[in-house]
């Protein structure tokens, strides 16, 4: 039972290809629903992790691995057939890029990264998620006023920006940290 939130981070990383599938098809609705049904493993793993207390070293990385491979994706994808600005879609894959990127830097130079998402960086993910599930059910026909589209692309540019600023300082601070603790060990 307590491997039940990795194989839900698994199960949504291996939704990323039926998703990309049905977009290419034109299928918008039954996408809006396999992506929805993505959408909810993130919370359902997560509240699983923690009330149940299966939480995990594996399911540390997976967590955030399978969000970065849905949602990049994702916006690619939505980017490609002009459902979603490019823009946006950039922002949100140049801030995954360089948490990624930061995350294996740091272990490469002072080891495994204990690190927890932020608070900002929870409320990113449920804004893109929701984001991009409304863009779905515009494309797919179903009620969507411009407006809460608008509203909500603006609130992932911005919390997508604020959440990638607030990794870079951090873990800067963290490498600085960690780097003056090594020459003081070896130095």
């Amino acid at each position: 039972m307590r491997h039940i939130p990795n194989a839900l981070c698994i199960l949504r990383m291996l939704l990323v290809v039926p998703i990309a599938w049905l977009l290419n098809a034109g299928e918008y609705k039954l996408t809006l629903w396999v992506f929805a049904f993505a959408g909810f493993t993130d919370g359902l793993d997560g509240f699983l992790a923690k009330r149940c207390g299966w939480m995990s070293e594996l399911g540390k990385v997976l967590d955030p691995l399978a969000d970065k491979i849905l949602l990049v994706s994702v916006f690619i994808i939505l980017a490609v057939l002009d459902i979603v600005p490019a823009w946006l879609a950039a922002t949100a894959v140049l801030r995954d890029v360089t948490i990624t990127a930061g995350a294996i830097s740091y272990n490469a130079l002072y080891g495994y990264p204990h690190g927890n998402p932020t608070v900002i960086s929870k409320i990113n993910t449920l804004c893109q998620i929701a984001y991009l599930l409304l863009a779905v059910a515009a494309k797919a026909g179903e009620w969507c006023p411009e407006v809460a589209l608008m509203i909500l692309g603006a609130l992932v540019f911005v919390t997508t920006v604020v959440s990638g600023i607030d990794y870079v300082v951090v873990w800067s601070r963290k490498a600085l940290e960690a780097s003056r603790q090594q020459r003081g060990l070896t130095g």
